[in-house]
């Protein structure tokens, strides 16, 4: 992970070692009023302003002490420390703190915005999500553009649609309608005030964590409903649509069986089994943010267009 670039526009950077490719996201905010969930109130705008002009600029100063810094071994650390780097990432959070505590320590710094930046980062246990986020953006790339691949590279959605990328047929995006969540709602919100599924975030299921490694994180069920039973049914579903287990994430409460990766949009639709995804909720209106989180599936109409489109390639 390379670092932050830009106080205007504070982002994680993080490069594939082995084949060069670049991803990056920006920080993440919060739960709540936060801008990637609509909302845009004062309060909302003096966060990102105090993120790029303290928070991104000490950040940056500290991983140019420390160095990069692996991502994959945090997070296959978190996930035996009950994080799924999704919706739960409580202990990757952590885990990042513990990194950059002294480097930060070591920056010009004022000690004041130091204390202010280690209680913002505490009081966020969502923080690592965008270092995740980008960290499988940079595997998935990677695999990207495949001659006649069925494995899926991205899946999306914008509050409109969903859609997906699959290797194997370029830039193509494969979209429809995008879900509504009828996941666990923040009080005074039902499922009336939800819009549509939105977010890049599932960017970490589609690399084999997040709702595809629930069974590392049982306690996420008080976040996104559920059973701790049900978050181990979800990730022994996956395995019947992934093409392979990820041996460098290892799942404790399955004997430390790798999560399933390589989702293959034949085996979505040959099974109807449809890939898991944790989300955050936001309001329908614009202004008011998250409202909920749930657990949800991507659309098969997705994987039914992708499949007839490797079908045509082969048969031509």
């Amino acid at each position: 992970m390379s670092g932050i670039i830009s106080p205007s526009m504070p982002v994680w950077i993080v490069r594939n070692a082995k084949h060069g490719n670049l991803a990056f996201s920006n920080l993440n905010e919060g739960l709540g009023k936060v801008l990637r969930f609509g909302a845009n109130s004062p309060e909302v705008i003096a966060r990102l302003s105090w993120m790029a002009n303290v928070l991104a600029p000490a950040l940056r100063s500290a991983l140019e002490i420390h160095g990069e810094m692996p991502v994959k071994p945090l997070m296959a650390q978190a996930l035996h420390m009950g994080d799924e780097v999704h919706n739960r990432n409580v202990a990757a959070s952590s885990l990042l703190v513990k990194r950059l505590a002294s480097p930060l320590l070591k920056t010009r710094t004022a000690p004041a915005d130091i204390a202010a930046i280690i209680d913002f980062i505490a009081g966020n246990d969502h923080f690592f999500l965008n270092v995740s986020m980008a960290s499988c953006k940079a595997m998935l790339d990677a695999a990207h553009g495949v001659a006649h691949s069925s494995v899926v590279t991205a899946m999306a959605r914008n509050g409109v649609e969903f859609g997906i990328r699959v290797s194997g047929l370029g830039d193509r995006w494969f979209v429809t309608k995008a879900p509504v969540v009828d996941g666990l709602y923040f009080p005074s919100y039902t499922i009336a005030d939800a819009a549509p599924d939105l977010g890049d975030s599932a960017i970490t299921e589609t690399a084999g964590v997040g709702g595809f490694a629930m069974a590392a994180a049982p306690a996420i069920v008080k976040f996104v409903g559920g059973t701790p039973q049900d978050a181990a049914a979800h990730t022994l579903a996956m395995g019947h649509i992934t093409l392979r287990r990820n041996d460098a994430f290892t799942l404790p409460t399955l004997d430390f069986a790798g999560t399933p990766s390589c989702i293959d949009v034949r085996r979505v639709v040959d099974t109807g089994i449809l890939p898991v995804i944790n989300t955050g909720i936001a309001h329908r209106e614009p202004g008011v943010g998250q409202i909920g989180a749930g657990v949800t599936h991507a659309p098969l109409a997705c994987f039914t267009q992708a499949t007839m489109a490797l079908a045509s390639i082969v048969s031509s």
